[in-house]
């Protein structure tokens, strides 16, 4: 929360079934003005249904959602005007350049942002007369936040914005959320990739099956839940897991991609521990490495899965 702890969303209570499938099943949180939050969880979590409510896109079946002070039920248009939206997927009109895009979303509003300032804001200014069909999927993914951008919106939504992206367009995409971030703006993202997140939020909520699991910065999640430190090493079919829970120093284990983690609170006695049992049926562990534990291990060890399945 921000420090004069001004909300720009308040949910409480929020649930929206498809059926029998419960999307949403009572979700509880706050964002605070200028503050970056983030929703993190695998496809599926209930994260992508969670935005597109607190954008008016959908309506809620049960709970109050605030969004800038309105009720989202009784004034999806006022509040329209005032939040920007990027999608997951966005269908651009091909044949139009992205000044002409630009130009026209502008047209929709009242005040809106001048086009070269959008273009510059997101680094589009060589392609500015280029048809939005000829741009890379990063540069695409930049025009919908500028997109989004027209109105100079208070509160921004992005949803899962770097998905497909390659390394480079990702970072790019990063750079244009903290420019947001200083020049005031509220954003609330979602995202499945746990590095993004750490990037860029000030809390995350971790979300799995409708359900907010854990809420807070990353630190303090990580705090929560982990003292120890991972040693990880490509799995062995002959070095199980109960015989691993029961070397020096770890206090639990896990499988992840193929590999097994060992939580330890005495890393030197742990690898002196493997070292041994994998000497004993004559193999070296492979991919032996240690690290601080991340946000990935905090889902992991909440879900049982991990965060990108």
């Amino acid at each position: 929360m921000t420090q004069n702890g001004e909300s720009v969303i308040r949910v409480s209570g929020l649930k929206k079934y498809y059926g029998d499938v419960k999307a949403v099943d009572g979700v509880d949180f706050e964002v605070g003005r200028g503050e970056v939050f983030g929703m993190l969880g695998p496809n599926g979590a209930g994260k992508t249904t969670t935005i597109e409510v607190l954008e008016g896109l959908r309506p809620p079946d049960s709970g109050t959602v605030e969004v800038l002070g309105l009720d989202i039920c009784k004034k999806a248009d006022a509040i329209k005007q005032r939040i920007g939206v990027q999608l997951q997927s966005v269908s651009l009109y091909p044949r139009l350049t992205v000044t002409e895009l630009l130009d026209l979303f502008g047209s929709f509003f009242a005040h809106h942002v001048p086009t070269k300032q959008l273009i510059d804001m997101v680094d589009l200014g060589e392609r500015a007369n280029a048809r939005s069909m000829n741009l890379s999927g990063g540069q695409q993914q930049r025009l919908s936040i500028a997109l989004a951008l027209v109105n100079d919106p208070e509160l921004v939504f992005l949803d899962e914005p770097t998905t497909g992206l390659d390394p480079q367009a990702r970072r790019s995409l990063w750079e244009i959320v903290k420019g947001l971030q200083s020049r005031g703006k509220s954003v609330m993202l979602t995202t499945h990739y746990m590095e993004e997140a750490a990037e860029l939020c000030d809390r995350v909520a971790i979300m799995d099956h409708g359900h907010i699991l854990e809420m807070g910065t990353v630190p303090d999640l990580i705090g929560r839940h982990f003292k120890e430190r991972a040693v990880s090493f490509d799995s062995v079919a002959t070095l199980p897991l109960e015989r691993m829970s029961k070397l020096a120093g770890v206090t639990r284990v896990a499988q992840e991609d193929g590999q097994t983690v060992l939580y330890s609170k005495d890393v030197p006695a742990t690898i002196g521990g493997l070292l041994a049992a994998a000497d004993e049926i004559s193999i070296d562990p492979r991919n032996l490495g240690i690290r601080q534990a991340t946000l990935e291990d905090v889902f992991l060890d909440l879900t049982g899965r991990a965060l990108r399945d």
